[in-house]
């Protein structure tokens, strides 16, 4: 719905959620989502490749510094969910962000989010396919298997099952969020004990020593430390998902509170937690890029299928977010065509009410993953995660624009807020929007990748305008139409 349409509804009812301007790209879904699968998914976001397989690499160039990183990113990470929360229950939409942006900040505020959002999830896809690519290498049977054609068997299997149906969906991310918790649990379980016990691990004794001895908190120093904050920021870009499935769940107002509040003490145990045992487990400089640090660390205890097993349920993680990713910018590319901003194809549902349009032109970018993994193996997971950092930070500071707006729009009594709130705004909000810049610029000082991905952000700018002035007719149709049914 346009934004003149909605304040011309708004105006005409601000009594609340419940009596709030809906979005067109709402209608349709079933409510097949119960709250131990939003519980789960809220879970999954928060725990995927981006700790399973980017934390090796990083604790490799960062140190154990890495861990102050995730506790500061989280910090952010929770303030972003927390916002979009209160917004979820102000006015639950499956469109998400994008039905906010469309409220808040018009059309192309809209249209903006929308598209750096696909640009997040399509390049996080490639991201994904090309980690379960490398998990699988992990054992010799696949070793002779090129990694694209594991990377496309990858994302055929997942593509299969997320057409069948939400409540699926919802399934698989339950079970998957529980054995990622599981695993992660028992992980830690036996690190303390290594810990405890002062059990070798790869002929290093645990302990504080391993940090005190190979150069501290910041072996390499500062800088490096920098230079990852877009990688742990990557980590956490699955939490909006909490946004995005509470459109169709039954009870929002029950669920989202309750899987927002839960988000920070998971942050705290599963990420920081983790880091500081790998840490005292093993020195930084042990762990790589191409291996799950879980799976070096239990490889190295002398119990071989302990690495086994750790690498198939990282595989399974990495299977999860791409199952995820999919799931989203289906909801959110459907949200974007009823308004005229995306592909007519991508509106339409199947039987199942999932909407296949958007799910296939995901899955589209995500076959050129499958070409970047033939082309250049060894680079592919930092190239996209690095294109997926700039979608999910343009993502989170719309995220606390509108959120920015609505508060304002409260005051002016336009508006009615939730209980359940962000507090400390606009402070909140506008030193979260300053990390997150921050952080984006600081990419600047990564000559290799982070300034070649920075270099992309003008031609991003131009296919965005580019792509508006291919669409802006539509979307002023659409918009008249809807004035025009609010008037009769």
């Amino acid at each position: 719905m346009s934004k003149d349409a909605v304040d011309t509804a708004g105006a005409a009812s601000r009594t609340g959620a419940t009596q709030s301007p809906a979005d067109a790209g709402d209608a349709g879904y079933s409510k097949g989502l119960k709250a131990r699968h939003v519980n789960m998914i809220a879970i999954g976001g928060a725990i995927g490749t981006g700790l399973f397989l980017g934390a090796g690499g990083r604790l490799h160039d960062a140190g154990p510094a890495l861990a102050v990183a995730y506790l500061v990113c989280g910090a952010f990470a929770f303030f972003v969910v927390r916002a979009l929360g209160e917004l979820v229950l102000y006015r639950p939409s499956s469109g998400s962000f994008v039905s906010y942006a469309r409220e808040f900040l018009g059309e192309k505020g809209a249209y903006v989010a929308g598209w750096m959002y696909f640009l997040n999830w399509s390049t996080t896809g490639i991201a994904d396919i090309t980690a379960i690519a490398l998990y699988t290498h992990y054992w010799s049977f696949f070793t002779d298997i090129p990694q694209w054609v594991l990377a496309l068997v990858a994302l055929a299997v997942v593509l299969a099952v997320n057409l069948i149906s939400v409540k699926i969906f919802g399934e698989m991310e339950f079970w998957f969020a529980i054995i990622k918790v599981a695993t992660l649990v028992g992980f830690m379980l036996i690190g303390i004990f290594l810990l405890a016990t002062q059990h070798e691990v790869g002929g290093h004794t645990p302990g504080p020593g391993l940090v005190t001895d190979h150069g501290g908190l910041l072996p390499h120093g500062m800088m490096p430390v920098v230079l990852v904050m877009q990688g742990v920021i990557f980590a956490y870009a699955a939490l909006e998902l909490v946004g995005v499935a509470a459109g169709e769940t039954e009870e929002p107002e029950k669920v989202v509170p309750r899987a927002v509040n839960s988000i920070m003490w998971r942050v705290g145990v599963f990420y920081v937690g983790s880091v500081v045992l790998l840490a005292l487990l093993l020195p930084g400089s042990v762990y790589t890029a191409d291996q799950s640090p879980f799976v070096t660390v239990l490889s190295k205890i002398g119990v071989p299928a302990a690495g086994d097993v750790m690498n198939l349920v990282v595989l399974t993680a990495a299977m999860s977010s791409l199952n995820s990713g999919l799931y989203s910018t289906g909801r959110i590319l459907r949200s974007m065509a009823m308004a005229g901003s995306a592909p007519r194809f991508t509106a339409k549902m199947n039987r199942s009410q999932v909407p296949y349009g958007g799910i296939l032109l995901t899955c589209a970018v995500c076959v050129l993953g499958v070409v970047l993994n033939y082309l250049m193996p060894s680079q592919a997971f930092e190239i996209v995660l690095n294109v997926a950092s700039l979608g999910i930070i343009s993502t989170w500071v719309i995220i606390m624009i509108c959120h920015l707006v609505f508060v304002r729009r409260a005051k002016e009594g336009l508006v009615t807020r939730p209980s359940f709130r962000l507090r400390g705004s606009p402070v909140t909000e506008i030193v979260t929007i300053a990390f997150l810049l921050a952080v984006l610029g600081l990419m600047w000082n990564d000559p290799e990748v982070g300034r070649k991905t920075l270099l992309l952000v003008p031609l991003i700018a131009l296919l965005l305008v580019a792509g508006w002035f291919g669409v802006r007719r539509r979307v002023t149709k659409t918009q008249d139409e809807e004035l025009s049914g609010l008037t009769r």
